[in-house]
């Protein structure tokens, strides 16, 4: 059975271009060029992958994202001529999977989708506590010391990560890749910036981290904390 891509775009070329594309590359595909169209059809015929324009006739991607994310974990990937670092980051927080820049070369776009459709996690995994930190990974539910911590949908990927492979050091790239992607594999920045983030919601003391320690040069390692 083919997999059924949600297309949203306000630009008619970009929309014929696109489901053309992945027409071409075995993909269904509905299309919607508002926001509120995008969520009706979401929610009529709930799609395997979103390709997510960043601005809307009637309001912004992110928004649409943040209401996708709030009963579905579909992979989400948002399109935008934006290249602004705010706008990659807001989106990100807001549920999206990944962020293509305008103009885009189509091959890439397809190799961004797989790789996020790849990432959908797999049910009936198990809960994990390392320290006073409890993971339920099929329930996508984290909790410090008893109290519910929320995340964002990267945070929670990268602390999956970090948990499943307690004691181990990760690399920078190797994170990048397992997280983000390989076309993301060189761009640290986005690391350390949801490493510090993460910590901020999980150690006592995020300026003295106790559970994500750094590797300088290296990576990163998720350890129970010595008493």
């Amino acid at each position: 059975m083919s997999q059924r891509v949600l297309v949203v775009d306000d630009e008619p070329q970009i929309l014929r271009a696109l489901k053309a594309s992945l027409r071409g590359a075995g993909y269904d595909v509905d299309t919607a060029e508002t926001a509120e169209s995008a969520l009706t059809a979401a929610a009529v015929a709930p799609p395997d992958a979103v390709i997510l324009d960043l601005v809307l006739p009637d309001g912004r991607g992110t928004d649409v994202a943040r209401e996708l994310r709030s009963w579905s974990s579909v992979p989400i990937i948002v399109l935008s001529a934006v290249g602004d670092e705010s706008e990659k980051v807001a989106a990100l927080d807001a549920g999206a999977d990944d962020y293509v820049t305008k103009p885009f070369g189509i091959d890439e776009l397809l190799a961004r989708l797989r790789a996020a459709m790849r990432r959908v996690d797999a049910p009936g995994e198990p809960v994990i506590e390392v320290g006073a930190l409890r993971v339920d990974l099929e329930k996508r539910a984290v909790a410090f010391a008893g109290e519910p911590v929320q995340l964002t949908p990267h945070e929670f990927k990268l602390l999956r990560l970090l948990v499943l492979n307690e004691g181990k050091l990760l690399t920078h790239a190797a994170i990048l890749r397992e997280v983000w992607g390989r076309a993301y594999t060189d761009e640290s920045h986005y690391l350390h910036v949801y490493v510090s983030q993460l910590r901020r919601k999980i150690e006592p003391d995020p300026t003295r981290p106790r559970y994500i320690l750094t590797e300088p040069g290296a990576g990163y390692r998720l350890v129970a904390p010595r008493s």
